[in-house]
């Protein structure tokens, strides 16, 4: 296994945010051209969150950057805060903001400099973190007349993995679509390449219906898509957040195993087409005789 490095806080000035953004940049110590993977995290999360991947990837060559959002329990951003009913598209500016900094970051990093490859840029995100990421894939937000707004996709952007994203808003709760009303996703113009995944034991108390509703982002979506289905997978996917913490309620070093050595193949095999990775991934897993999880792509 290579041995990473990462460094933490790297601080990019965002004015009009009210805070500048604080991100981890993890990498490998060695390698050069080394492709990017910029995550957004989950509700309240932060920086130091999701190890279990951001670790891995960084090991496997990655360059993974993790900013903190404004609803990081990190911050303490009260529910008043005249931000908060912005958080969604801060966050997403927040992405963007990263991606704009690259060259900060690459210099925060003892000797990463010279060593990214800007070409080949992955965005990932689980929960709030994965609808923050797909809109950088085409992903619209529908407003109350169920008319699409602004595109945000980024062509910078070559790729994504998306973890538990959401469905339609169609099928959220009374008050989930009350106070959640950027809940309205469109996946009609998400159209780069990703891999979306869901576990079929994620019952959300935002929707109606059941587990299914995480399998919206792939039906929903023009092809280049793969779907992960993790069999007996809650939110947390059996533990991506992080290994003990209070969020995962179906712990499974197994189940993120997979889901490490899955979303390591996607993206080599999306970031540089000849990698193969990917479909001897997915072969291997269908001939499985007690699979963890199943495989769709269209």
């Amino acid at each position: 296994m290579t041995p990473i490095i990462s460094v933490k806080p790297v601080v990019l000035s965002a004015p009009g945010r009210g805070a500048d953004l604080r991100v981890r940049v993890s990498a490998p110590v060695t390698g050069g051209a080394l492709p990017v993977v910029v995550f957004s995290h989950g509700f309240g999360w932060s920086l130091d969150g999701y190890a279990p991947l951001a670790d891995h990837w960084a090991t496997q060559g990655f360059v993974v950057v993790q900013p903190t959002h404004l609803d990081s329990r990190t911050l303490g951003i009260p529910h008043e805060d005249p931000r908060f009913p912005r958080i969604w598209r801060l966050r997403i500016e927040d992405l963007q903001r990263v991606l704009d900094g690259l060259d900060v970051l690459e210099a925060s990093v003892p000797g990463l400099g010279g060593r990214i490859d800007r070409g080949r840029i992955a965005v990932a995100g689980h929960s709030w973190g994965a609808q923050t990421a797909s809109t950088l894939l085409g992903a619209r937000v529908l407003d109350a007349g169920g008319v699409p707004g602004e595109d945000l996709s980024d062509a910078r952007v070559s790729a994504g993995v998306l973890l538990a994203l959401t469905g339609l808003g169609d099928d959220l709760t009374p008050f989930a679509a009350e106070q959640l009303p950027f809940m309205r996703p469109s996946f009609a113009t998400m159209t780069a390449p990703a891999l979306i995944v869901a576990g079929d034991h994620d019952q959300s108390r935002l929707s109606t219906r059941g587990p299914d509703w995480f399998t919206d982002p792939y039906t929903y979506s023009p092809g280049d898509k793969s779907l992960l289905t993790l069999f007996g997978a809650e939110h947390s996917l059996g533990g991506i957040p992080g290994y003990e913490v209070a969020e995962t309620t179906d712990e499974s070093p197994a189940r993120v195993a997979l889901l490490q050595h899955l979303t390591t193949a996607f993206l080599r095999s999306a970031l540089h087409p000849e990698d193969t990775g990917w479909k001897t991934a997915v072969a291997a897993l269908a001939e499985d005789p007690a699979p963890l999880g199943k495989v769709e792509s269209k």
